[in-house]
């Protein structure tokens, strides 16, 4: 989901004379001003982090989550960097993620089914008690 941000009106300077001299009328001087904007990619598209909220029971089934290992936590706060992909189902709790060398931050929730891609580092952030069912995935395999 990409965010945009508006940057303030520009507006050219100049006179108000044409090429030939001619004073421009009012309408054509309006015309001038611009808005300028910017996209701005979400942090899951630029780390190639992949999110399904809300996963429903039959999806669960059909990945096999309640065959996978099983993690906890409480409120902490550490690096991480991911050797391989990694697929993960959060059962409760939340957690924050920050890009290593980013200001911003992706938060996922219980209920969120989060794919990981190798390579990725970054600082997680959990906030009170948290547990995850994880599944390491070799390069290509679909979720």
């Amino acid at each position: 989901m990409a965010s945009m941000i508006a940057s303030p009106n520009l507006s050219f300077s100049g006179n108000r004379n044409g090429r030939n001299g001619r004073r421009l009328n009012d309408t054509t001087h309006r015309c001038r001003s611009i808005k300028a904007m910017r996209v701005e990619k979400s942090l899951e598209e630029l780390y190639c982090v992949k999110v399904e909220k809300k996963v429903s029971p039959e999806r669960l089934a059909e990945l096999g989550v309640s065959r996978w290992s099983v993690w906890k936590t409480g409120k902490c706060k550490f690096p991480w960097d991911w050797q391989v992909d990694q697929l993960v189902y959060i059962e409760e709790g939340e957690v924050r993620v920050v890009p290593e060398g980013s200001q911003r931050y992706m938060q996922f929730l219980a209920g969120d089914l989060v794919r990981y891609p190798k390579w990725f580092e970054a600082d997680l952030y959990f906030n009170g008690p948290y547990q995850e069912r994880y599944s390491f995935r070799a390069y290509g395999d679909d979720y």
